[in-house]
């Protein structure tokens, strides 16, 4: 089975459903299958078989348009971002070398224009063929191309469709970029009849009107942009009676974040923790899950996409309780990096994808993340990790969002710092906050410095650039 495959027999299924809206336009399954299959065709027509076809798009009917027809011409999708710098841009079309780049809405439609009535002829594909070419980057360094398989993507949409239980009269809000997670929800909600809403504005209050007008009922979110939803929701902001799953995922949210958006939007708070390697359903948590306080701080539990396990530096899986590196296997796992078989072979060993996050899993099977391994503090010979003393800090009156990392350091090897970002009308000491850590943390946790910034530095999709704060700041540090 072929991922295009759950949209063609939604079609045959639910004709007359809604299954795709946004800026003025609305298309039942008939109408998608309609559009999507003369641009199939033409791609199939002009393109040889197993091309790589970027789309550099913002969010649009036709940019949904364009990867389904991708999938279904049978040939591989390059997502970029046009919001990315030229110089990651530049990297990743270096590296993958697309034989076509869908740029603009007029290239897909005059495309599907010349084959118009004409529908994709079957190519026979396997499992273990490349259907997306993802990229990392962002906050953990240069983009690497993530060729995620047939099998990749059968295995989350069903995991996802099987966690929420999505149903025909699901409405699932688009709101962050299609050229990264976004799009993973794209076949699960249309397998089933579902309908999804792209958002043609993406201020919070924006946002929230459409959660409201839209009857959306699931909508994925990064944690930063929940946050800004909580801190700018008033007492006249709309109920959102019919919203039942409000997932969030990229970076993991501090407890006491968890408990202030549960107390905003009611217990439709859920979570899945992936990366690119293996996208979103290595563990989950839904939002009933979400119910017992001893889950807040929880990524989820192991998802039936793959086995999740915690292990040393020496390859051992450890007991429950101790902390170690969390490695995966199974269906879930990418075909490897884009013309990178060695780093491929350094990642995946004896079957287990080497996550490089820490983390520890309770007797339950429910993992805590404590940090990426690359982003530990080694302060005057003691093990810091940013994410620890980050949740802490969060639990303050004052602050908004905050990132910690490691500076040079000639007494410590290197100090922990934090930059802050203050909520509306919030105000706190640099010697204040020091001391809020030190009183619930060890003190060598603490930081040595506290920077108050306007705006934390952020990826394209939400994701705040720790590695970036050390030169963006170094001038201030003496």
């Amino acid at each position: 089975m072929k991922p295009i495959d759950y949209l063609y027999r939604a079609i045959a299924r639910y004709p007359d459903n809604v299954a795709l809206e946004g800026t003025g336009t609305r298309l039942t399954y008939r109408e998608l299958g309609v559009r999507v299959d003369p641009l199939a065709a033409g791609l199939q027509a002009t393109l040889p078989n197993g091309a790589r076809v970027a789309t550099c798009l913002p969010n649009s009917v036709d940019h949904v348009i364009s990867i389904l027809a991708i999938f279904a011409s049978g040939n591989s999708w390059v997502p970029l971002n046009p919001k990315s710098g030229r110089a990651e841009l530049d990297a990743s079309t270096d590296l993958t070398k697309p034989d076509l780049i869908i740029s603009d809405d007029d290239i897909a439609k005059s495309l599907a224009s010349r084959y118009a009535g004409r529908k994709p002829e079957p190519r026979n594909a396997t499992l273990d063929d490349t259907q997306i070419i993802k990229f990392t980057g962002g906050s953990t360094g240069h983009s690497k191309g993530v060729m995620q398989t047939h099998r990749t993507v059968n295995t989350y949409v069903a995991a996802l469709m099987s966690i929420f239980e999505y149903d025909e009269h699901d409405a699932n809000l688009i709101a962050t970029p299609l050229t990264h997670a976004a799009s993973c929800f794209l076949l699960p909600i249309l397998a089933v009849g579902g309908r999804h809403v792209i958002a043609d504005k993406s201020t919070p209050g924006a946002l929230a009107e459409i959660l409201e007008s839209a009857q959306i009922t699931t909508v994925f979110m990064p944690p930063t942009l929940i946050y800004t939803l909580i801190s700018e929701r008033g007492d006249d902001a709309p109920r959102l009676p019919h919203l039942r799953n409000l997932i969030y995922g990229a970076a993991p949210m501090p407890a006491d974040k968890v408990r202030a958006a549960r107390d905003v939007f009611g217990p439709v708070i859920a979570t899945l923790y992936g990366q690119v390697e293996a996208p979103l359903t290595i563990t989950a948590q839904t939002a009933h899950e979400f119910d017992d306080p001893q889950n807040h701080a929880s990524v989820g539990h192991a998802t039936g996409a793959a086995r999740v396990a915690i292990m040393d530096v020496a390859g051992n899986v450890l007991p429950a309780g101790e902390v170690g590196e969390v490695v995966a296997r199974g269906d879930l796992l990418m075909g490897g990096y884009y013309e990178q078989p060695e780093l491929t072979a350094r990642t995946i060993v004896d079957g287990w994808l080497h996550t490089g996050d820490v983390g520890v899993m309770d007797e339950r099977g429910f993992l805590y993340l404590k940090d990426r391994i690359t982003d530990m503090i080694i302060s005057g010979g003691f093990n810091v990790y940013p994410a620890e003393v980050e949740s802490v800090l969060c639990t303050h009156s004052a602050i908004h969002e905050c990132c910690v990392f490691g500076m040079p350091d000639d007494r410590w090897g290197e100090a922990v710092h934090a930059a802050v970002e203050l909520r509306a009308g919030g105000a706190s000491t640099e010697q204040e906050l020091i001391r809020f850590v030190k009183e619930r943390l060890d003190s060598v946790k603490a930081p040595k410095r506290i920077h108050f910034v306007e705006h934390l530095p952020k990826s394209a999709v939400g994701k705040v650039l720790r590695r970036e704060l050390p030169a963006l700041l170094g001038e201030a540090v003496t």
